[in-house]
């Protein structure tokens, strides 16, 4: 094997475990930003993880976060707008990123 080989497969090992952290990193995302909508909607324990589950679920609905945005915003119903959907979701990426970080 050549030194060209080896830096090819290192760079599609990188990618590959980019592209799973970046998953990962996104489901954390969601799975508070359901924690963060059922709070606002009185739920709470077990309820509240169901959602959360639920949110985690709508994002493979189709690509990007719009999904999960629809059914967030339609679940608050008035609550809060999509665009505060959406602000809330940049900062717990954020925080999700933190969160895996500390766990690895």
């Amino acid at each position: 094997m050549t030194t060209f080989d080896d830096r090819e497969n290192a760079f599609e090992n990188k990618y590959a475990h980019d592209a799973e952290m970046q998953f990962r990193a996104e489901a954390r995302r969601n799975k508070l930003l359901g924690l963060w909508a059922a709070g606002l909607m009185g739920k709470t324990g077990d309820e509240a993880a169901e959602y959360a589950r639920e949110v985690v679920a709508a994002d493979f609905e189709e690509a990007g976060s719009e999904d999960v945005v629809r059914k967030v915003v339609a679940d608050l119903g008035g609550r809060a707008t999509a665009d505060e959907v959406r602000g809330r979701l940049g900062l717990l990426l954020a925080e999700a990123k933190a969160q895996l970080m500390t766990e690895l």
